[in-house]
Formats: structure tokens, C-alpha cells, sequence
């Protein structure tokens, strides 16, 4: 063994008993310096060369390092590792007039205000990137390691708009270049353009769209999804919400460009934002108009996903008797799920849906992951009697500690309701195993 006091490396998390990496030795908090005897920076490299059979590791503990022989005995290795330090992480310098980070109130915990513009945690996890300030280095290291999918924030395709978007960056906004340049590289990209009535809308998202798709199938999607306006927009750019015409407007128009693209790519390409339809009031598509739900994160077919296999799941559901549950959910989404709810709803069981609106934000952010404790807490105060148990979405509370966003946690909120808090994953099967209690 020999003492270091170097920061390289990657730290394993969690390590789950009978895999490799515990018959390996390793433990949690160990930091793994490098495989094969190459430097391993994050999770990226540690993936990119831990795909051999036998990898013979440098690991570190308690400042001092030695060599680790892990065998793979399949595709699981059985390790987490701690995801990047909010100073690990690229951040964005640009200023985008939308920018959700820019319309927090102040008093938040410090983590919500990282503006993420890292090219791997677009790989790692899906997170949108303007690419704006990916240095040549970067580039080299997305093309040689293969990272693909990535997820780009166009917005426009204009440069002179696009500059204006991102708030008049120093550097250039010009995205097609690199775009054509990963595409010719083999890397898939989805796009996203955050609609701004009065800016990037009309002419300009025709343009848009229609300037990435010859870039497909490498950009696989392209997402139109609505500004999200808070009430702490304050010294922030005028900016207006879609009205529900303009949302009913677009709708046709999408369904238009995605008849023509089908026949020119074999795919619809563009694909708008669940909100969108709510908001016009609008059905929506099928299923197989979402070619796989590639993008379904990004807000773009979840309440299609959801309510088709609600319905499936329904059928076999077998309610309990005599147990009442509220069902927490945002303003936007809760009149459609009390017509699914409204299925099983008999034998003694009741359900209730709760749409809690958004004070904290503001009533124009109307989806369920961006509720906090404390609305949750004051609506369902309000309530005659919320039941045996209170039902509240897994997007409401941070992964890992699940805490919502104003830090109050689901037991706080137990406490404060005198009722049983449970947190629920948004799956047809997950929420009805909850209903029923079981």
C-alpha cells in the first residue's frame, strides 16, 4: 500500500452484497482511481473501461491505495457510485431569458441553483445541454467515448434568435455547426426548443424544426415543450404563457408537420409537450404516435403512457374495502386522473384526488413535481378528512433523501396531517398496490 492525498477517482456509493464487487472487497466510500492502470475521472470513464471481463482497479481508502482484482460474472457489477459534486459540474453561462433557475426565490437550498450545462450528465441522465459552452476537448472526449444520446436545448435555429434566447452570450450560439458535426460522428441527439410566445414561435420554430430534420435519424426527436413561468420572475424578461388557442393552434399544426415528416423520414420527428394538450384541451394521439416514448421524460407522452396502462392494470385491480386514500397530484393532471380513479372507486373503497395548487411557484406551474410540502400541507389542512392515507408522488421529493423542494419531508408532512404519508412511484401499478394497500 501506499498513501495518496490526490481527489481523482471516482467514490463507490453502495455496494450490494453477493456481486463481484463485494466478493472484490469493495466498500462504500471507497474511491476507485483507476482501471487497467487508466486515470478514471467520473462515471463516464469508469463505464467506458469497466466493461472488461477482469478489471484490475486502484482503489483508495482511508488515504491509501491499493490494487483490487474485480471479476464480472455478468453485466452487473454491483456498485453505485456518488454522482459529481455541485463543484464538479459544468455549469451554463449563458442567461437564457427563460431560465427556470433564475425565476427561484432566494432561500432555497444551494443545490437547486446549479445551472447544469455538463455533456455528461446529458449522457448519464438525460439533462438538456445548449452545447454553447462545450470546448473542443469536450468535444474530442464525446466522440471518442461514444456518448450518445445526448440532449440538446436548441430553442431556435436562427443564430442571431438563439443568441437572444440564451441571453446574449459572449461566445457563439450558432448550434447547427456542432450539431452536423456530432451527427456526421455517429451521436443521437434529441433536441428540445422551449416555446416563447412572441419570440420563437410561427415562422421561426418552423424553422426550427425544419432545419434539424435532415440531421435525423442522429437527431432522433425534437420536443416542443411550453415556457414554465413562475411568480418570482422579478427584473427577469417579459414573458407571456401559451394561451389555450394557441395551444389548440399548434396542436394542428404539429399533427400537420408530423403527416409530412412520416412520409419524408419514416418518422413524426417533433413531438409537443402533454401540457400542450391539456391546455388546449385537446386528445391525445395514440400511442404509436409517440414511436416508443423516446422522450417521455421530457413531458411528451407520460399522460398517454399513463393512461393507457392505467386502464390495463385496472382491469385486474381488486380494491380493499373500507380503505379511503387522497391521491396528491398538480392542477394540471388531476382532472383526468379523477376520471381513471373514478373506475375503482366502490366495495367500500374511496379515493380522492387532491389537486393542490402550486402557491409556492405560482398557478401557472401546474404539474406535480414541482409542488412542495408546505402546498401540499395547506391544501390538504383544508380537507374534512383526508382518509387512512395520503398518496403523494415520487416526482414531488428529491431522489435519495426524498425530501420536497422546500425541504419539508414526507414524515413532516405525516406528522402535520395526522395521517399515514406514503410516496408513489408514477406507474398505473405502483399508484393502484397503493390504493389498495398492499
Amino acid at each position: 500500500m501506499r498513501t495518496r492525498s490526490s481527489a481523482e477517482g471516482v467514490v463507490v456509493s453502495t455496494v450490494r452484497p453477493r456481486t463481484p464487487a463485494a466478493a472484490a472487497g469493495l466498500l462504500t466510500g471507497d474511491r476507485i482511481v483507476t482501471i487497467g492502470g487508466r486515470p478514471i475521472r467520473d462515471a463516464i470513464d469508469f463505464q467506458f473501461w469497466a466493461s472488461d471481463d477482469r478489471l484490475a482497479l486502484t482503489v483508495e481508502r482511508d488515504g491509501r491505495v491499493s490494487p483490487v482484482a474485480l471479476v464480472r460474472r455478468g453485466p452487473d457489477l454491483g456498485l453505485e457510485l456518488l454522482p459529481p459534486r455541485p463543484a464538479e459540474i459544468s455549469t451554463c453561462s449563458n442567461k437564457c431569458v427563460f431560465c427556470f433557475i433564475h425565476q427561484l426565490p432566494k432561500g432555497m437550498r444551494r443545490s437547486l441553483y446549479v445551472k447544469d450545462d455538463d455533456f455528461r450528465l446529458s449522457f448519464l441522465h438525460g439533462n438538456y445541454i445548449t452545447l454553447s459552452d462545450l470546448d473542443e476537448a469536450a468535444l474530442a472526449r464525446i466522440l471518442e467515448q461514444r456518448l450518445s444520446p445526448l440532449y440538446v436545448s436548441v430553442h431556435a435555429t436562427d443564430p442571431a434568435l438563439r443568441h437572444a434566447l440564451l441571453g446574449r452570450p459572449r461566445g457563439s450560439a450558432e448550434i447547427l455547426p456542432r450539431m452536423e458535426r456530432l451527427a456526421k460522428a455517429g451521436i443521437r441527439m434529441h433536441a428540445q426548443i422551449v416555446l416563447c410566445p412572441d419570440l420563437n414561435d410561427g415562422a421561426h420554430l418552423e424553422r426550427s424544426v425544419f432545419d434539424l430534420a435532415p440531421l435525423h435519424p442522429q437527431v432522433a426527436t425534437t420536443a416542443i415543450v411550453p415556457v414554465g413561468l413562475t411568480r418570482h420572475r422579478e427584473r427577469l424578461p417579459a414573458l407571456r404563457s401559451l394561451t389555450p388557442e394557441e395551444a389548440r393552434a399548434l396542436v394542428r399544426t404539429v399533427e400537420t408537420w408530423q403527416a409530412r415528416l412520416l412520409g419524408e423520414l419514416g418518422s413524426r420527428f417533433v413531438f409537443l409537450a402533454d401540457e400542450v394538450y391539456i391546455l388546449g384541451g385537446c386528445d391525445f394521439p395514440p400511442a404509436r404516435t409517440y414511436e416508443g416514448f423516446a422522450v417521455a421524460e421530457d413531458g411528451i407522452g407520460l399522460v398517454r403512457r399513463f393512461e393507457d396502462g392505467f386502464r390495463r392494470a385496472v382491469s385486474r385491480f381488486r380494491p380493499r374495502g373500507g380503505r379511503r386514500v387522497t391521491v396528491v397530484s398538480g392542477e394540471m393532471f388531476a382532472p383526468r386522473l379523477g376520471r381513471l380513479l373514478a373506475a375503482i372507486r366502490g366495495d367500500g373503497l374511496a379515493v380522492r384526488v387532491a389537486a393542490v395548487p402550486n402557491d409556492f411557484f405560482g398557478r401557472r406551474i401546474g404539474v406535480a413535481g414541482l409542488l412542495t410540502g408546505r402546498d401540499v400541507q395547506r391544501h390538504l389542512a383544508g380537507l374534512d378528512d383526508p382518509g387512512d392515507a395520503v398518496l403523494v408522488p415520487a416526482a414531488a421529493v428529491r431522489d435519495g433523501d426524498g425530501v420536497f423542494l422546500d425541504d419539508l419531508t414526507p414524515a413532516d408532512l405525516a406528522r402535520d396531517l395526522g395521517v399515514a404519508v406514503e410516496v408513489v412511484e408514477p406507474t398505473p401499478h405502483a399508484l393502484l398496490r397503493a390504493i389498495r394497500g398492499a
